[in-house]
This record gives structure tokens, sequence and C-alpha cells, in this order.
């Protein structure tokens, strides 16, 4: 299923749905003694389905989930191809993962019914939907059955309608952090009486921390061994500093894309004023004859593509032994926020401030065009730009200097990479299983 087919599918068949529930719900509320604002969770569903760097995001919301019920009382439902970054994050049991898939409408209403099934089943009391203004999720959020369901509502904004569906209903905070705006949900599930609008907790009690990623030895020898094997020998790690270039940025939001010809002046310069250094371009499965195409433009031996040739915690490796990693806003940007790697990430439809990774390490460039940012959850996300001058106005000197000033605290490796080529779990995996998702 195409972006495009699902938000078509969000807007003429969701909103008669939401309206329509929103009907049911008030007719059965008629009849119901219970008072759900006395009810305390006890198991927890997080639903968020789409975008990987969320999900980062959400760490210190689905870490307090944790603290608040424990570990084994705490779910996720997530699309398939959004399932790699949660289960890296290692919080979730496996068991508790909830996998959509929409490869197909059989897939998707497969793969639906038996999620609702087992959060049925499962006695899940409460839902947080993590989705903003999603008709979708608030529609799955009801469906669940779930006493307790926290997501934003529109009030009197002019926001996307998606029905009377929750029970603590969030006003969407425009200058919150994203980090902060899912943890400000899952505290407000713990309220016994909500106010009108839920959520109104003091912002020194939203405080987040960033996850971090510690590679397994036998990850950074394969990384290794994939970085000699797309380099050439020669390239053994010795005095030499390795950059990535990452120039895709999705394709659910593809004008957050810096020009690739800004990518390929980068890479050209690197390789010039940085004699003994590689330079290595990545990027999704999806993306691996285009990220390719781009290593030919450059057609230097010191650069090479390596996109869609590594599992997701190989990509995590990747960072953790790299120097500079430079990517339009996505995905990388928040994984590369778990590693020590110095990330330097373009911003320009979105803001950092809503949106940006919150790693030590992270560096975000954003000219304030004064129609910037155009992006919003209150526009589902999708901006009428068709010439997305505050991405053309970030100069490769500006990234240059930031990269620059970044490796004035970084030392070259001292020792060549050493691994036995013999070693038959170091061998180079063209095709992995567990494919890179960005």
């Amino acid at each position: 299923m195409t972006q495009s087919t699902m938000r078509r599918l969000e807007k003429w068949a969701g909103i008669p749905t939401c309206a329509v529930l929103t009907v049911v719900r008030l007719l059965t509320s008629l009849n119901r003694r219970s008072n759900w604002r006395s009810h305390r969770p006890k198991k927890i569903l997080l639903l968020k389905l789409i975008e990987q760097g969320a999900s980062v995001l959400a760490y210190s919301a689905i870490e307090t989930a944790i603290r608040k019920v424990g570990k084994q009382n705490v779910y996720f439902w997530v699309f398939e191809e959004n399932r790699a970054i949660v289960s890296l994050l290692g919080l979730i049991p496996e068991e508790n993962l909830l996998i959509l898939s929409h490869k197909s409408p059989g897939a998707f209403v497969r793969t639906l019914v038996g999620n609702l099934w087992k959060i049925r089943r499962a006695k899940i009391d409460t839902v947080i939907d993590m989705e903003f203004y999603s008709r979708a999720s608030a529609i799955l959020s009801y469906l669940s059955g779930a006493r307790t369901r926290v997501g934003l509502h529109r009030f009197t904004n002019e926001a996307p309608y998606r029905g009377n569906l929750f029970t603590h209903r969030v006003l969407y905070n425009p200058f919150l952090h994203t980090s902060k705006a899912y943890l400000q949900l899952v505290l407000c599930a713990f309220e016994e009486n909500p106010s009108q609008p839920a959520g109104k907790i003091p912002l020194e009690a939203l405080q987040v921390e960033n996850p971090k990623f510690v590679p397994t030895p036998t990850e950074i020898a394969r990384v290794e061994l994939l970085i000699r094997h797309e380099l050439g020998a020669e390239a053994n790690g010795a005095g030499r500093w390795l950059f990535l270039l990452n120039p895709n940025a999705s394709d659910l939001l593809p004008i957050r894309k810096w020009p690739t010809e800004n990518f390929l002046i980068l890479a050209n310069r690197i390789l010039a004023e940085f004699e003994d250094s590689y330079v290595l371009l990545t990027g999704a499965p999806s993306e691996r004859s285009v990220v390719e195409g781009i290593a030919a433009l450059i057609s230097n031996p010191r650069c090479a593509s390596v996109a869609g040739k590594t599992t997701l915690r190989e990509l995590f490796a990747l960072y953790s032994v790299s120097d500079i990693l430079v990517t339009n806003d996505s995905g990388p940007g928040h994984f590369a926020s778990m590693t020590p790697v110095d990330s330097i990430i373009l911003f320009g439809p979105e803001t950092p401030a809503l949106f940006g990774p919150q790693g030590e390490s992270s560096h975000a460039v954003w000219n304030r065009v004064a129609c910037s940012p155009c992006v919003s959850p209150t526009n589902h996300r999708l901006s009428p730009c068709n010439d997305a001058v505050c991405m053309r106005s970030i100069t490769v000197a500006q990234v240059w200097s930031i990269m620059e000033n970044k490796l004035k605290s970084r030392q070259p490796k001292a020792e060549p990479y050493c691994i036995d080529l013999s070693l038959p779990e170091y061998s180079i995996n063209q095709n992995p299983t567990q494919t890179v998702l960005q």
C-alpha cells in the first residue's frame, strides 16, 4: 500500500468512520454505569505505527510506561517495516510487539483483526495514541476496547477531524518537543480526573533522555569488513576519517531532501581536502540503485555506497566507527543520536525545536525562512510547498564549517582494523534479512 493510497483512505474512509464511531461511543456511554475516570492503567498499548525516528524520540515515554506498570504489561503497535527500530531499543518484549502489515489488502485485514483480537484477549485497558491527528490510529484506539484512551483532540483548533473517541483528550502544543509530547501522553493516562484539555503537567516533570546503542565486537568486525570490502583492502582504518552521507529523506516527506548536487559537492570536497579519508553513502534498500548512481557520479575509489547492505544493527555499528554523518531530516539523524558519531542534520520544512534528535553529538542546521516550518501535525504533514527554498538555502559552506569544527575534537583511528577474514561469521552479507529501514 503506497503513501498516497494510505492518505486517500485516511481522508475518504477515516472521516466518516470517526464520525460513526463517535456516535456509537455516545450512545453506548449513556448506558454505561462504570466511571472510567477512577480507572488506573494496568496494561498499556503504545500506538505508533509510522516513522522510525519518532520511535527513538518515544524512548522516555516507553520507559515511563514500563516503570508505571511493568515491562510485561507494556505493548507496542507498529507497522511491519518499522518493527526493527522498536526491537533495537530493547524495551518492549518481542511477544508484546503487535505488527501491522500493509503489503497487501489481505495482509492488512488479517494482521489488523489478529492484533485487535490479541489486544482484547490480553485485556489491555489503556491505549496511548502517539500518532498526531491520525484518523486511522484514533479508530484503532477505539476498536481496541480499552477503557482508557489517550490522544490528541482538536477542540477549537482547525486541526484534522478525528471524531471524539478518546477518554483523555490532549491539546496539541506546537511549542513542545515531540519527545516530551509523547511523555505527556503517557503521564496523562494516570490522571484520575483529567481536566479539559487533559495533560496539564508541569514542564519540569517532562524529563527525557536519549537511548544509547552499544555494538557487539562481532557487529563492529562485520562493519569494518564491509568497509574494506566496499573501499578496498587498503581501507584499514589507520589514521583516517570516515564520513557518512545520507542523501535520503524518505518518501513520506520528499521536500526534506537537500539537493543531490550539494551532496556531490560536499563529497568531492571531503575527498579532495582529506586525502587519507573515506566517504560512504547510506540509504534504504529501496534506494540502493539511486545511491549507487550518486557514488558513480562521484567516481572516486575512496567513495562507495553501502545502501541496503547492512542490517539495522550493523548500520548503528557503522555510525559507531564513523566520525561525521551528514543527513537530511529523517530516521538516520535519530539513529545516529544513539551513537558517538557527530551527526549534522539538515532541517527545512520541519523544525528541530520540535523534531530534532536529542543526542549531544547531534547538530541541526536550519535556516529560518519565513515560511518554515510548513509541515505540522495540524496539516497532516502535507505541505503545499513546490519549491523547498529552506533546503536549498543551506549551503555546502555551512555544513563544511560545522564539520571542520567537530573534527577538531576527534582523533582519527590510530590502529588499522584487525579482522581474521577466514572467520565465517565475518563474511559479507549483501542481502541481509533484517534490512536497513530509513
